[in-house]
């Protein structure tokens, strides 16, 4: 199994993996050498071998990565991937690839006679005749009076090649292989997989693909919260989580103040999580508490609230938890999370990327109310836990 991308694209990995590894089998996953994905795959015990530079290194600047580090970073995990898989996956029986397009991944499964599939964790880039593609590749803008779906999505696997395809087939050519058109449908294959909750992402209608759904894919977490975390829970009412995630270099612009203040304003406490943007609390009050890697199924179901940037493992957790939301999106898939939890009324969706202490107050008042969170509990209810030993089975069964 392979990825490159954030802790929300590592994290389902490992919850595969363990499932497979529950049902008999077993598997290696390779994945950026961020040491927080190495210590999540050791904690498990999932073999982990380091693939491209870490994500770390790549997200985690001053100002957000451009177009131009795009193209220098496509040809970089190409390669990266050529050599790795190609030695990992030797008495393999399948190979899987997720995370940022994985151009490479599909070919050395050709390369090696293995099964290949691809999983998503989200809608969002799959191409679709109802909805036009997002535009969030790096490249040349479609005509802005374009509006057939069709020639739009073309076009966005033009901009895919430019990418990728000099790295694939200059690789493909190395060892023998025929040199591929179309990249980004080479990746995708037919029928990807949707590792999402029918729920939080329901599929049909929404692609051209025959994509498989098999629910999210969690990794099981049993691990205790800190005794200090547990007494600050224990010291009044539940308190509001804040937490951004990886998104170091996405963050709203003073976002602990922001949120500490917005929390406060609606009487209550705050559980800060201080993520790769490295959020500390603001003053020496005693009602915030910062925490860095926890629990999120130990502490959500005890929180009155989630609010975070919608990120579709975080999502997953405050729904599966029963728990209202406020999704401040920033990038890809965030703003669809963030318009699904609104549409289900579990929670509300503060689009404006920069809140305010009052915008993101009212967001709070919003659900911070007994309807939101008894239509929480109620979706809650219908959300599938089984998705990993779902996909767990199906690969098992391809591999065979």
């Amino acid at each position: 199994m392979t990825t490159w991308g954030s802790r929300g694209d590592v994290e389902p990995l490992a919850g595969l993996a363990v499932a497979v590894r529950e049902l008999g089998g077993e598997a290696v996953v390779c994945a950026p050498p961020d040491e927080e994905f190495v210590t999540l795959l050791d904690r498990v015990g999932v073999p982990m071998v380091p693939l491209g530079p870490t994500v770390h290194s790549i997200v985690a600047n001053p100002k957000p990565p451009t177009g131009e580090d795009a193209f220098r970073l496509a040809p970089e995990l190409v390669r990266a991937r050529f050599e790795t898989l190609t030695e990992a996956a030797e008495g393999c029986d399948a190979l899987l690839a997720t995370g940022l397009m994985p151009a490479g991944a599909p070919d050395v499964a050709e390369k090696l006679g293995l099964p290949y599939v691809f999983a998503c964790f989200h809608l969002l880039g799959l191409p679709s005749r109802h909805v036009p593609p997002p535009m969030l590749r790096p490249g040349p803008p479609s005509p802005a009076g374009e509006t057939d779906n069709r020639v739009l999505w073309r076009q966005d696997a033009e901009r895919v090649n430019a990418l990728y395809r000099p790295a694939v087939n200059e690789h493909r050519a190395a060892i023998g292989l025929a040199p591929v058109d179309n990249v980004r449908d080479y990746v995708f294959t037919e029928q990807p997989w949707l590792a999402a909750d029918p729920v939080l992402c329901p599929s049909e209608g929404k692609t051209d693909l025959n994509v498989f759904q098999t629910g999210a894919w969690t990794l099981p977490d049993d691990r205790p919260l800190q005794p200090e975390l547990e007494e600050f829970l224990g010291a009044g009412e539940p308190p509001v989580y804040v937490g951004f995630g990886s998104m170091a270099a996405h963050a709203p612009k003073d976002a602990a103040r922001v949120a500490i203040e917005a929390v406060r304003t609606r009487g209550r406490r705050v559980v800060l999580a201080s993520g790769w943007a490295g959020l500390t609390a603001i003053d020496e009050l005693d009602d915030c508490f910062v925490v860095g890697d926890v629990n999120q199924q130990a502490l959500f179901p005890r929180v009155a609230a989630v609010v975070h940037h919608g990120g579709a493992g975080t999502t997953f957790a405050a729904t599966r938890a029963g728990v209202p939301q406020v999704v401040v999106p920033r990038i890809a898939d965030q703003p669809l999370w963030a318009a699904r939890v609104a549409e289900l009324g579990i929670g509300a969706a503060h689009l404006d990327p920069s809140p305010t202490a009052e915008s993101l107050s009212a967001a709070l008042a919003e659900v911070l109310t007994p309807e939101t969170r008894a239509r929480a509990k109620a979706v809650a209810a219908e959300v599938r836990i089984d998705g990993a030993t779902v996909a767990a089975k199906r690969l098992l069964d391809l591999a065979a």
